[in-house]
């Protein structure tokens, strides 16, 4: 999947997980947030690779889980997924909510 794929994915996921925004403009500036995150992480080299990445790709079923149950629901798969990502991208500053949404977005 190309990097602006994933980009525009995540965004949509961004801004469907914020459409009950009290106010379009703050729903626009997260969803904002959330790509600017989300260029950062794929534009880097070895970032662009983790959407390959046997232990990301096994925590799309437990990243569901957590956006569906709005963060409640923390499988094994997306704890490790989340692991991974953090240890590879150290810099990144993206909640688990924004990693989940992007790693659904793979």
């Amino acid at each position: 999947m190309k990097i602006r794929s994933v980009i525009l994915a995540a965004g949509l996921v961004g801004f469907s997980a914020m459409a009950s925004a009290s106010s379009f403009i703050g729903t626009t500036n997260a969803v904002g947030n959330v790509l600017v995150n989300m260029a950062e992480a794929l534009g880097d080299s070895t970032a662009s690779t983790f959407g390959s990445n046997k232990v990301v790709l096994d925590a799309r079923d437990d990243a569901a889980s957590f956006v569906g149950s709005d963060g409640q629901v923390r499988g094994v798969n997306l704890e490790a997924a989340l692991g991974h990502i953090r240890h590879q991208m150290p810099e990144l500053q993206a909640t688990d909510m924004q990693l989940a949404e992007a790693i659904l977005a793979l």
